[in-house]
């Protein structure tokens, strides 16, 4: 399946999950600046939300929405425990966890800081409204391994890619123990350090062709 990627974005979550998963992805980066892939082709021609990730089915049906596509591709693999079974309340506590990431995270709370347009005194709330959410993450991580405990799912994929975006924003973690512990976890599995060596990767290889 053709999978539609962003160096440094949140699609890495998607890559991480397929390793784990052991499902082989043919990754298509795009350059969020152009909406172009590596051979010009336009991306809106993909997704017309102009946005990341979209993935390819079998089919040729395009799938977009990187909590909607991690929920799919671990659905395909039901033998390896990185979603919980349909019907099962621990399905929707990960799904729960899905929409606090996506939603109190990421739009509510780093977007605002990626944006140009983003006026300087919201950036500062933005700032202030993270710094409650990841303490409550951090409050909960206190005896957990993972999310749900002590088995990696979907949703620590998810929360490690956005999470990581601290760095990005010179977000200082160390008031947060359980939060730098849970990050340095995850990102010790092969399927992080495999997914986040393949956007350094293309990360270069932008660098070197860009004018």
């Amino acid at each position: 399946m053709k999978f539609y990627h962003e160096v440094r974005g949140c699609s890495l979550a998607v890559d991480i999950v397929a390793r784990e998963l052991g499902i082989p992805l043919d990754l298509q980066w795009v350059d969020m600046r152009t909406k172009r892939l590596s051979d010009g082709t336009d991306y809106l021609l993909v997704n017309s939300k102009g946005t990341v990730p979209t993935l390819r089915l079998p089919d040729g049906q395009y799938l977009s929405e990187g909590a909607v596509i991690m929920q799919y591709l671990a659905d395909q693999r039901p033998d390896v425990p990185l979603f919980a079974p349909p019907g099962s309340l621990a399905r929707y506590r990960i799904m729960e966890w899905m929409s606090f990431i996506a939603a109190d995270l990421h739009k509510g709370g780093f977007m605002p800081l990626f944006k140009a347009i983003t006026p300087p005194e919201y950036k500062l709330i933005a700032r202030q409204y993270l710094q409650g959410k990841l303490q409550w993450l951090n409050d909960q991580l206190q005896g957990r391994d993972f999310l749900m405990g002590s088995a990696f799912t979907i949703a620590d994929a998810h929360c490690y890619t956005i999470a990581m975006w601290t760095r990005a924003h010179d977000i200082d973690t160390t008031g947060w123990p359980h939060l730098q512990a849970y990050l340095a976890r995850v990102g010790a599995r092969a399927s992080v350090r495999a997914a986040e060596q393949a956007a350094h990767e293309e990360g270069m290889r932008q660098r070197a062709v860009s004018p």
